[in-house]
């Protein structure tokens, strides 16, 4: 019976990755003082409209993205944030790619802000 609902919970798993569901943000808030930068890899549209108090753009559809990832330094820890949780995870797995693994995926922008006590502002 525990490998049927071990097998069960895998399989949501996949489809859920397959269809693009990412993980919500960590229910514990984050301590800030070990947090490098906090980055929104939404368009900078969308960061106009509003965005995390200090966070740094990098929009993870620009083409300069991975230029921008470059000039982080690999030992420091980041939170990465969007809209809605889908392109964080994206950014995510392209950063660790290129070298930068200490990562806290803050999900949408709400849950960002929960998390790090960082207000919106315009």
């Amino acid at each position: 019976m525990n490998k049927l609902i071990k097998s069960v919970v895998a399989l949501f798993a996949a489809l859920g990755i397959m269809m693009g569901f990412t993980a919500c943000a960590p229910a514990e808030p984050v301590d800030m003082t070990t947090i490098t930068a906090v980055i929104d890899v939404r368009t900078p549209a969308e960061f106009a409209e509003g965005h995390l108090e200090g966070s740094v753009l990098m929009d993870v559809q620009g083409a300069d993205f991975a230029a921008q990832v470059a000039t982080l330094d690999p030992a420091g820890n980041y939170v990465v944030y969007c809209r809605s949780g889908n392109r964080s995870a994206v950014a995510i797995a392209q950063m660790k790619s290129l070298g930068i693994n200490n990562l806290t995926d803050g999900g949408s922008v709400a849950e960002a802000s929960s998390l790090t006590g960082l207000p919106v502002v315009q």
